[in-house]
């Protein structure tokens, strides 16, 4: 498994406070499977949101069928995408 560590803007569309689709590296996509609630066991650089949720990980999949794992993170300016794994 390919991990890179990004630290960059994406935007996320919820659907019932769970993610769904998402604009990120000048791409949109698609969540394709169950997001995961991350806490702060995972992250070590973000301060506790008020609703307790840290970040999310899931599978989203591009319109050319591309397949990623993202580990997001809410902060004061939006949403942040930490991780991808290919």
């Amino acid at each position: 498994m390919k991990t890179s560590l990004i630290e960059q803007e994406a935007t996320i569309w919820l659907v019932d406070e769970v993610p769904s689709r998402m604009y990120f590296a000048g791409r949109r996509w698609r969540v394709s499977d169950t997001p995961t609630r991350l806490r702060d066991s995972i992250w070590g650089h973000t301060a506790a949101p008020a609703h307790g949720l840290y970040g999310w990980r899931f599978q989203a999949t591009d319109a050319d069928g591309e397949s990623l794992i993202f580990d997001v993170h809410p902060s004061e300016t939006g949403w942040h995408v930490h991780h991808t794994y290919a």
